[in-house]
């Protein structure tokens, strides 16, 4: 029997008398190698259009993305490898990988070059590649810590008896011990510490054997050299009964970087978790309405644009579309950092991955797959982790140079040693090479990146460029345009002026009937004013750019434009400020001035408040009229503020500001943003703005809370100093302890458990980023 599930099968048919069966079948059954079919193990299906759907996305002509995970990386040297030997390919556009999640990010152009080519490419120089999966990759995930206990299991054990024998042999060579029990002992040290260097440190040995075949003097180069020569030698002394013996050096380093490993390896997987519950927020299947209005549950990847779904209270949106019946409140807190559900009608939008909270919705969907907004994020996200900023690209080049250096420095140390101390060379070079390697280093700024950008993404800001952190936390001006950036973008009534003696009731009701028809903003606003209007309005027309007319109750009345609805009547010695104003008049007299105006979003005002407690200086550029721009201004306590302002004239004013060596970041939401946006060090968009605005940005807020901005430029402050205490902590231990050994006052087994600190407390350190509050 090939698994229980057979044999149950095989009792169930003999206990009932059944075993006819076996008479008359035709052929045996297939075992499970048999069922799943040889080619779904090749990777060139990947090639397959269907199965692309799920995971590639065109972004051009012949021009595919995917986000991928990678197996088999262990440390910043395969990061290198992979990203050098990939970008070589023709056809590979970019490709860029993320220590702390193992995802990686690849363009290509299908033209000139298939997935299934790259995948093979990457399993060339022995890594594993398949496409980003949440369940996949937690899957992994589980795999490695279960192979890393295993050999933390095998390690500790190993050393630990070793570490008695030591002892004894360390007492015994100080009071005298017999020679055949000395070798006895070593001997069975040899027993003990050959599972931990053959299985526990086999992934350093096959780590820089990778490297060494690619001519890269990766970081486990020097920890596997340092093993592999203490086991050799000690083993020789064994067997030829001459010279001193590390077998207790070589287990225990090698139990204290696979226990290292193992809690940055934990600290990883938490630094980069934020990515993974976006992943995670769309369900497995949907419930689908047929035409005939059956419902029928299938799995969300075989939805098409077109189909309706069912949603019922307290699931998830299982894709992008809108409302067609229903109403009920969603959740989108996850997505946005909304913290209050929103009211979703018959017509608005919904998001894949949001909650609904109170009723059945049905909704159409219009985006599936890599084309939804869940999707877009992920990439954005994925870009941003990946990409390198100034800081980490520094880190890297000196620690490719510093394990070359490393190697230099121990052969000086083995040949000085050797002239004056011959038996001590050993062991002092076997710390030297332990004790200094860079994994401190070049984890430095990755680990709190990660952190970071996870981080800002719970609270609702997305970073999309990997300089943006960077570059934000040097930021001395904010430049923030108006309309759906600091206010809603939307206008609502502020004041109604009744000028007859007709109530205001009354007014909003005439109004309400006249604007029924319209979808124009200002038609909106009086709309949502007044609700649903008791009056009916009849022969109503609209003249473009100046209002509506129509008959109510046998009277005609117009509204608009001042100078079309009063038709030559005086303008009323009313105060109306800066407000929008719409007349409302009917044959022979003005009735009423309806006084709108773009309200401030919630948290503009402590957004800009709390800028200007950071230090940063706070600008208002805008397009709309200059006493509105004022008003604003005024409002929110900005000094800068110009109204009135052609995108041209937006960018000009931005250069100026940079040519007085500001650092400029600039908040925009719509079309005439972009020139703007893209011309800033660092550039924010709304995430209610265009797609336009959102492609030329560095960050988008997801959430509509302008509040969100002061947490970004605290978090990329935050960052900014925690990778620099990274760089100095790594920097200086290795500065120190590289003496301490080459002058012999470091054990071997005392660096190796040094090494493995100074990595721990770089991503300990990084992981305080990931405390996400408003302060």
């Amino acid at each position: 029997m090939c698994c229980p599930g057979c044999e149950a099968v095989a009792r169930a048919i003999v206990d009932n008398g059944l075993t006819d069966f076996y008479r008359y079948r035709t052929g045996t059954a297939r075992t499970p190698e048999q069922l799943v079919p040889e080619a779904l193990q090749q990777i060139r299906l990947y090639d397959r259009p269907e199965l692309q759907k799920g995971f590639v996305r065109e972004s051009g002509e012949h021009v595919r993305e995917a986000a991928l995970i990678l197996e088999g990386i262990v440390c910043a040297a395969c990061v290198w490898l992979n990203e050098r030997h990939v970008t070589a390919l023709p056809g590979v556009i970019d490709f860029s990988v993320n220590y702390s999640t193992h995802r990686a990010r690849l363009v290509w152009d299908d033209s000139k070059i298939h997935l299934s080519e790259i995948l093979e490419a990457i399993a060339a120089i022995g890594y594993l590649a398949h496409p980003f999966d949440p369940g996949r990759q937690e899957q992994l995930q589980k795999q490695e810590k279960k192979r890393y206990l295993r050999r933390m299991a095998v390690a500790g054990l190993g050393a630990m008896q070793v570490m008695m024998l030591a002892v004894a042999m360390y007492a015994g060579a100080a009071d005298g011990m017999d020679q055949g029990l000395r070798n006895f002992m070593r001997w069975i040290s040899l027993v003990l510490a050959t599972p931990v260097v053959v299985y526990s440190a086999a992934p350093f040995f096959s780590s820089a054997w990778r490297d060494l075949r690619h001519r890269r003097a990766g970081m486990d180069v020097p920890v596997s050299f340092a093993i592999g020569a203490a086991y050799v030698a000690s083993a020789w002394a064994t067997v030829s009964g001459q010279g001193e013996v590390y077998f207790d050096s070589v287990t225990m380093f090698t139990f204290f970087l696979l226990t290292g490993r193992y809690l940055e390896m934990g600290a990883r997987h938490r630094a980069g978790r934020a990515a993974e519950e976006l992943m995670r927020l769309l369900p497995a299947t949907a419930t689908r309405i047929g035409d005939d209005g059956g419902h029928e549950v299938v799995p969300v990847t075989d939805l098409s644009p077109g189909d309706r779904v069912l949603v019922r209270p307290g699931e998830p949106v299982p894709a992008d579309g809108h409302v067609v019946s229903g109403s009920s409140s969603v959740d989108e807190s996850l997505l946005t950092g909304e913290s209050l559900p929103l009211r979703r009608s018959p017509g608005d939008s919904l998001t894949g991955g949001t909650v609904n909270v109170e009723s059945p919705l049905e909704m159409v969907v219009d985006r599936v797959g890599e084309d939804t907004v869940l999707s877009s994020i992920m990439r954005l996200l994925d870009r941003a982790q990946a990409e390198k900023p100034r800081l980490a690209m520094l880190a890297d080049r000196i620690a490719g140079w510093f394990v070359l250096s490393l190697l230099l420095v121990a052969v000086g140390v083995f040949a000085w040693w050797s002239q004056q101390r011959p038996a001590d060379a050993f062991w002092i070079t076997l710390s030297v090479l332990v004790v200094t390697c860079p994994c401190a280093l070049s984890l430095a700024t990755p680990a709190a990146m990660t952190a970071a950008t996870g981080a800002l993404t719970r609270l609702g800001l997305l970073t999309t460029r990997g300089h943006a952190l960077e570059t934000l936390a040097r930021c001395t001006d904010i430049v923030f345009d108006k309309t759906g950036t600091l206010t809603e973008g939307r206008l609502s009534l502020v004041a109604v002026h009744c000028l007859d003696e007709l109530p205001e009731t009354e007014c909003l009701a005439l109004a309400a009937a006249l604007e029924a028809q319209s979808e124009h903003p200002v038609a909106v606003a009086l709309q949502q004013a007044t609700g649903e209007s008791r009056l009916r309005a009849e022969d109503v027309r609209a003249i473009p750019g100046l209002g509506v007319e129509g008959v109510v109750d046998g009277r005609r009345y117009r509204i608009g434009r001042f100078d079309f609805a009063a038709r030559g009547l005086p303008m009323p010695d009313v105060d109306t400020g800066s407000d929008s104003i719409v007349a409302l008049a009917d044959e022979q007299r003005l009735l009423a001035l309806f006084c709108l105006r773009d309200t401030l979003r919630e948290g503009a005002v402590e957004a800009v408040s709390g800028l200007r407690r950071l230090g940063v200086s706070v600008h208002l550029f805008s397009g709309d009229h200059r006493d509105r721009v004022a008003h604003v201004a005024a409002e929110l306590g900005i000094e800068d503020a110009v109204g009135e302002m052609m995108p041209d004239d937006k960018l000009a004013a931005l250069k100026s500001l940079q040519a007085e060596g500001r650092i400029v970041a600039m908040v925009g939401d719509g079309v005439n943003d972009a020139p703007v946006l893209a011309a800033a060090q660092v550039s924010i968009a709304m995430g209610s703005g265009t797609q336009l605005a959102q492609a030329s940005a560095d960050m988008v807020l997801l959430s509509s809370d302008p509040g969100h901005l002061v947490d970004g430029v605290r978090m990329a402050r935050r960052t900014r100093r925690i990778i620099r205490e990274n760089l100095i902590w790594a920097l200086l231990y290795n500065v120190v302890a590289l003496p301490l050994a080459a002058t012999g006052h470091i054990a071997p087994w005392m660096a190796a458990l040094g090494m493995s600190a100074s990595s721990l407390i770089v991503v300990i350190n990084a992981l305080r980023l990931t405390r996400v509050g408003r302060h």
